[in-house]
């Protein structure tokens, strides 16, 4: 912990506004220069020093940060999240989500086989991590060999381990020229929202399709009445994390503006019901003493024990949060809380 504390203390030797790129004046998205403060928030999960700005246009929608993390920032605020000290809890997390992933492969099915373009042989999974989505999908669907793209280790760890047929470690607008044409259907989840630019992204998605192959495309849902409702203490805001927030208007036109047909919009399937329980875990983290991470102020065991304390004590309120999410995930979509997205589209 100490050769980390060290570490940190160098990184921030400059102070957090070095990891910032210069204040945009005009949408990222669409040009607009009508854009204005959506949001104003810190890091509520690792607690690490920085203030990070959301703002809205008020032509298209498109939600954005701004002035958005550089290369310096994207790594300081990265790391140890997925990997390092954070690495272990993230992938038993993601790996205790198999429901999950059996039901975006499931809500993808219908769409697999074609008549006349026969059926998927060969999937892409960007952004796949450890590969835990594509070992619970094969469950579901054997004939499919399945790869994983990631910048992170991980995706070296999921090939050892055989959740992947080949682990390939990079980024796809870097690696789509060695991949066009390979893939037969190609998964975004929840990537977009974390890339500095999603529409060459898209690009890059299309040129690694068959024509004819389908790209499938999850997101959080800036337009869920939780996102308001729940303020920032609504987690897939994900600051610093989450450079963009994508309505499903704009990433429709986007898809057909790059030449594909979107076949399916699904929002119901893509609901993870966590946000009232997340909220509640934030608010609760933000309240009790931090945790000792090298990133902050050491911490003895007189306030370690005071924050055992603390998150015993909000057992109850996050039990009773997590029942009601459960309670209202039924009805979601009609009363506009489903907290993500999901398109399946087709490349003409």
């Amino acid at each position: 912990m100490a050769a980390l504390r060290e570490e940190y203390g160098a990184a921030l030797a400059d102070g957090p506004q070095a990891f910032f790129e210069p204040l945009r004046h005009s949408c990222p998205w669409c040009g607009s220069v009508r854009i204005g403060g959506h949001l104003l928030t810190g890091d509520l999960i690792q607690h690490k020093p920085g203030r990070f700005r959301v703002e809205r246009c008020h032509s298209c929608g498109h939600l954005f940060q701004n002035p958005r993390l550089n290369a310096r920032g994207l790594d300081f605020y990265y790391r140890d999240f997925y990997d390092g000290l954070g690495e272990q809890q993230l992938d038993a997390m993601f790996a205790g989500r198999t429901r999950s992933y059996r039901r975006r492969a499931a809500s993808v099915r219908p769409h697999l086989v074609r008549p006349g373009l026969g059926g998927v042989k060969r999937w892409l999974d960007v952004g796949t991590g450890h590969g835990h989505f594509c070992e619970a999908a094969r469950t579901l669907l054997p004939e499919v060999v399945f790869d994983g793209l990631d910048r992170s280790e991980g995706v070296e760890v999921a090939e050892r381990r055989g959740r992947v047929e080949r682990g390939l470690r990079g980024g796809l607008t870097e690696l789509a020229g060695e991949l066009a044409g390979a893939y037969d259907a190609v998964s975004l989840f929840h990537y977009l929202e974390h890339c500095t630019d999603p529409l060459r992204e898209l690009e890059a998605a299309r040129t690694s399709l068959r024509p004819g192959g389908l790209l499938v495309v999850e997101v959080p849902d800036p337009e869920s009445r939780y996102a308001h409702l729940l303020g920032r203490w609504w987690l897939p805001w994900l600051q610093p994390q989450h450079l963009h927030l994508l309505p499903v208007g704009n990433l429709r036109g986007a898809l057909s503006d790059q030449g594909f047909t979107v076949l399916a919009e699904q929002h119901r399937t893509a609901h993870e019901p966590v946000d009232l329980v997340a909220a509640v875990w934030l608010a609760l983290e933000g309240a009790v003493p931090r945790d000792d991470m090298p990133w902050l102020v050491p911490t003895g065991p007189a306030r370690r024990a005071l924050r055992g304390a603390a998150l015993l004590a909000g057992v109850p309120a996050l039990a009773a949060a997590a029942l009601l999410d459960h309670a209202v995930a039924p009805f979601a979509d009609r009363l506009g809380l489903c907290n993500a997205y999901r398109l399946v589209a087709r490349r003409d």
